[in-house]
């Protein structure tokens, strides 16, 4: 009996994916800091660009491969105690947590915005800030345990995905 629970919960597990990540068709998203772009990668292909907004100063943005760790729809905003939804709220609708610098998904993350005009700046604290429609369509496509590559790169994403095993040679 359980061992059949066990088997259940490898193959439902909410957790995205089991073993070696990434594989070639998994969901992947390079973050490139010297352009100021999201690349979402799906079944080994670049599917999406988002133009990003990433930290003020170069050491902001953990750079490195880290992991999803958190989802929220319409985030809380510690720093100045806002409440998720309200327009005052920086981190706009959605919030995907990551574990840079070893944190618990809640201090670095991918998310939107409630001034869409930073979009493409250098001007964060050390998040990805994306327009809240953006943020929206990529939080329904990224499923916890993803891998998220943050750099400061002259090569495509395609390069990238191929270096790091999220687009096959």
């Amino acid at each position: 009996m359980i061992s059949a629970i066990l088997s259940l919960l490898l193959v439902v597990s909410p957790i995205w994916p089991l073993g070696e990540n990434p594989l070639v068709g998994d969901p992947y998203i390079i973050i490139n800091k010297k352009t100021n772009e999201l690349a979402y990668i799906l079944e080994g292909e670049v599917k999406q660009i988002y133009e990003v907004a990433t930290g003020k100063d170069d050491g902001k943005t953990p750079e490195g491969e880290h992991t999803v760790i958190v989802k929220a729809v319409n985030p809380y905003y510690r720093k100045l105690d806002i409440q998720g939804g309200d327009e005052n709220n920086p981190l706009g609708t959605r919030w995907i947590g990551l574990d840079a610098k070893d944190t618990d998904g809640r201090i670095f993350g991918i998310h939107g915005t409630n001034d869409p005009r930073s979009i493409g700046k250098y001007v964060t604290l050390g998040c990805v800030r994306m327009k809240n429609d953006d943020a929206e369509i990529l939080f329904d496509e990224v499923p916890l345990g993803m891998k998220v590559l943050i750099t400061s790169s002259d090569k495509s994403f395609e390069e990238l995905g191929k270096t790091y095993g999220a687009i096959g040679e």
